[in-house]
């Protein structure tokens, strides 16, 4: 349990990670390591981060719900494969072992922050894919999403309930690479995905009793403020700095979680 200055040092801390979710993401980048130093098992961690964040992607997709309008029938396609892979992302983890996921956690810390900070270049290194020609986005959103497509979301959602970190940039490239050319589209849409498939990961999280709740309603105060904070500037923010900031934060806390490693 944390005392009430360590409550403090966590909501501060979610409320800069809320804010960087607004302007560029990586908010989990920053509060997941700060739990873990706090002295929170990396499991009980990873799944009080996902509950805490939940209502900063709600209102985030409620802000580009206007958006969606002429992309429905893709949230419909999108449904099913976010919810079944957030299930089984969400079931992975329940059966994974604290000394094992000790062992992956800063792995996948590296991993997202790689994706995070090389977001812009991967994507256009897959638009620029020798061959490879996106459809046009009048096309793409006038038929249903591949096949393809889908099952590869589904492993996207699959590391989404069970981690999450990168799993937007995953989601971004995808839905780039099919023709969706709207920024706000594609955000919208991939906010109902992590949406999706966190929630159904939180319901496991929860029945295996993996969710400190006090942690969790600490954080997700500090996320919305920190969200709605930075919401009139993030326009005004260069994204670069703050790239770089979480990418150092996030190298940092990889390094640092394999040191600690028992």
């Amino acid at each position: 349990m944390l005392s009430p200055a360590q409550h403090v040092a966590i909501a501060a801390i979610t409320l800069v990670g809320g804010a960087m979710n607004a302007i560029a993401g990586g908010g989990t980048l920053l509060t997941f390591p700060a739990l873990i130093a706090l002295g929170v098992p990396s499991l009980i961690a990873n799944a009080t981060s996902a509950v805490a964040f939940w209502p900063g992607t709600m209102a985030s997709f409620i802000g580009y719900r206007a958006e969606l309008a002429g992309i429905r029938p893709w949230i419909r396609s999108f449904l099913i494969p976010s919810a079944l892979g957030g299930l089984v992302g969400g079931v992975l983890l329940t059966v994974t072992g604290q000394r094992r996921f000790d062992q992956i956690v800063p792995w996948l810390v590296l991993f997202a922050t790689l994706l995070f900070v090389g977001q812009r270049p991967v994507m256009d290194a897959l638009r620029r894919r020798v061959g490879y020609e996106s459809p046009t986005a009048s096309e793409a959103v006038l038929r249903a999403p591949p096949a393809a497509f889908l099952v590869f979301h589904f492993l996207v959602s699959v590391y989404g309930g069970y981690f999450g970190g990168g799993a937007g940039m995953l989601m971004l490239a995808t839905f780039g690479l099919m023709g969706l050319t709207n920024i706000h589209q594609m955000n919208g849409l991939k906010n109902f995905c992590a949406l999706t498939f966190n929630v159904v990961a939180i319901g496991a999280f929860a029945v295996k009793g993996l969710v400190d709740w006090q942690i969790a309603l600490t954080m997700a105060i500090g996320s919305i403020i920190g969200g709605w904070a930075a919401s009139g500037i993030a326009q005004r923010v260069p994204q670069q700095w703050v790239r770089g900031s979480v990418g150092v934060i996030g190298f940092g806390a990889g390094v640092w979680l394999l040191m600690s490693r028992r």
